[in-house]
């Protein structure tokens, strides 16, 4: 990757992890399914206008949207709400890689590697660890929560590689559109009118500058930038940048926010980052790799690429295998 390009991935990265100290802002100002309903009708409007017509069936759009919209994004809202930190959220949600492969393997029949298998068992110890730690501070409700969140992220990343869209961007703000109606329905219902109404009058320019970041910077720029990444790199090369979105989601905790990270969170951070960077290792590079270890006859330097694999000789010639 290109020098820009890799800070491109870690601004990314960064804006996301630093996306859950803001949440915690967020939830001062606004009940947590309103909030949610906000973050989406501003990420979609006026966005849904300039990305032209959905690219991909609408069936997936309402899948993506409920799954991750309304389930993943409405359980770690509430689950934030409840009192599970801005940090800790950063870090446990990064389980859904876990989920992912899970759930690849039961519905697109993707059999997991051996070292999938040991990265789940790791970062399964980690969110271990990490409950153990929340269950000594914290209510550990909140904690099941946004594991819950977790698993309806890996739904959503399932149906998103169904869907295939060819255009990231337009996608997500197609698949803004979806949860919208069927957030502010659930507030009505759970939080009540008079909360909501209440939230909005009291609107000021700290709660409108948070709903803008989590809309435009997060989902719109993020979810934008990462999708460009990935049409031009590998997803083996762009994916290991996520990993540093708990790192910049646990700093900008302390520093904002000032939760405390003791021993046994960096232990169970430390194993669950270990864990998903196994579980995202891309079984197709590493066979590429020992292929071409194995088969040329001279040393060569492996260089993952889209699906095929390119081995660069001595002289600098570079042949597609």
């Amino acid at each position: 990757m290109r020098p820009a390009h890799i800070a491109l991935a870690v601004l990314v990265a960064a804006v996301w992890g630093v996306n859950f100290t803001v949440i915690e802002v967020g939830l001062d100002h606004f009940p947590p399914l309103l909030f949610s309903a906000l973050r989406f009708l501003v990420a979609a409007l006026p966005a849904v206008f300039l990305v032209g017509r959905p690219k991909v069936a609408w069936k997936w759009i309402v899948a993506v949207g409920l799954a991750l919209g309304v389930a993943k994004f409405g359980l770690l809202f509430i689950g934030m709400d409840a009192g599970m930190p801005a940090g800790l959220s950063s870090l446990v949600l990064q389980i859904q890689a876990v989920f992912t492969a899970l759930l690849a393997f039961a519905f697109l029949g993707e059999r997991p590697t051996r070292v999938r298998v040991a990265g789940m068992a790791v970062a399964l110890c980690g969110v271990g660890l990490a409950a153990v730690d929340e269950g000594t501070a914290g209510p550990l409700g909140a904690f099941a929560l946004v594991i819950a969140a977790a698993a309806c992220w890996g739904m959503s990343n399932v149906l998103t590689r169904k869907a295939s869209p060819p255009d990231p961007l337009n996608f997500m703000v197609w698949v803004s559109t979806v949860p919208v109606l069927p957030l502010l329905g659930l507030s009505l219902l759970t939080e009540g009118p008079s909360r909501d109404l209440d939230a909005l009058r009291a609107l000021d320019w700290q709660g409108a500058g948070v709903v803008v970041y989590v809309a435009w910077i997060t989902t719109v720029f993020g979810f934008g930038a990462w999708g460009w990444l990935l049409h031009r790199h590998p997803a083996s090369t762009v994916a290991p940048f996520s990993l540093l979105v708990p790192v910049f989601g646990m700093s900008s905790a302390a520093l904002f926010l000032g939760e405390s990270v003791g021993p046994l969170r960096w232990a169970s951070a430390a194993l669950l980052v270990g864990g998903v960077a196994l579980t995202s290792r891309s079984p197709r590079a590493a066979r590429a790799a020992r292929e071409a270890v194995l088969s040329s006859p001279a040393p060569a330097v492996s260089v993952p690429t889209d699906g095929a694999h390119r081995a660069v000789d001595p002289t600098g010639k570079a042949a597609h295998r």
